[in-house]
């Protein structure tokens, strides 16, 4: 992970970017398949959470960090932060299906590993704007303006009853399919990185979360704790411990974003 608060440069002046991440296995799981990375000058997020028998869940969300971060990053880091946000998707999707037939192959050569995968769900930050992917039931909000917002649409059984109306919100809570996630890395041929472009000004602030995190704290809950007038890692602390008040039923995992203001560069004499 590259330092927080790294500034990016804009034609205009420089928008900074803070990072806070944090990791927890929570109350009921002995080890943690969740994988977070960011990096700060590249304005890249990154997290997953893994699935599978033995230590597969750790090893496949480990996996597609690891190869987004190697191949995406590197793309990024050539392309800069005016590169076009179609050029952005189509090397977002192509990082993707590396990491996915690498987690399906690796799955398919072990026997212990075989049926892993992970979800994932990630952000390029650039001065303009956020593009949001995200496969499976890993969620990325913004908070604008005492505005909280749910960016992302969950890849899950419960979220296509919902919207086809066979079960209403209350039902819902109480589902046994909470977490039958219908698209994963590792687990077919092809998998598709659902993106959306979202505009970015000062003060946004990016919640990227496992679903140990929204199974465990309310949308309203999480608005609240995220208002709190406290820094960045201590807000992350914040939502990691209020998950595990409420039980800490799986691991939780969190990674904020926060848009700085634009600041005129200074110009040497």
């Amino acid at each position: 992970m590259a330092n927080p608060g790294a500034p990016v440069s804009t034609e205009s002046g420089v928008l900074t970017w803070d990072f806070a991440a944090l990791t927890d296995p929570g109350r009921v799981r002995a080890n943690n398949e969740d994988t977070i990375a960011f990096d700060a000058s590249l304005g890249l997020v990154l997290l997953a959470d893994g699935m599978g028998g033995y230590n597969g869940g750790e090893v496949a969300s480990g996996m597609a960090i690891a190869l987004l971060q190697a191949s995406f990053g590197r793309w990024l880091a050539h392309a800069g932060p005016h590169a076009n946000p179609k050029a952005v998707r189509r090397a977002l999707q192509a990082g993707t299906d590396e990491a996915n037939a690498a987690i399906l192959e690796a799955g398919i050569a072990n026997v212990q590993l075989q049926g892993m995968g992970t979800t994932l769900v990630l952000a390029a930050f650039s001065p303009q704007r956020a593009i949001i992917g995200h496969i499976g039931d890993s969620r990325c909000y913004r908070l604008r303006d005492e505005k909280f917002e749910l960016l992302t649409r969950d890849h899950s059984l419960l979220q296509e009853q919902l919207d086809a109306g066979a079960i209403t919100p209350e039902q819902a809570v109480q589902s046994p399919h909470r977490n039958l996630v219908t698209r994963a890395l590792g687990i077919e041929r092809h998998v598709e990185l659902e993106m959306h472009e979202h505009s970015v000004k000062p003060g946004d602030l990016f919640l990227l979360c496992s679903d140990g995190l929204s199974e465990m704290v309310s949308d309203a809950q999480l608005f609240t704790l995220l208002l709190q007038d406290i820094g960045l890692s201590e807000k992350a602390t914040l939502l990691v411990a209020t998950a595990n008040d409420n039980g800490g039923r799986d691991n939780i995992s969190v990674v904020l974003a926060r848009a700085g203001g634009s600041e005129t560069p200074e110009v040497p004499g």
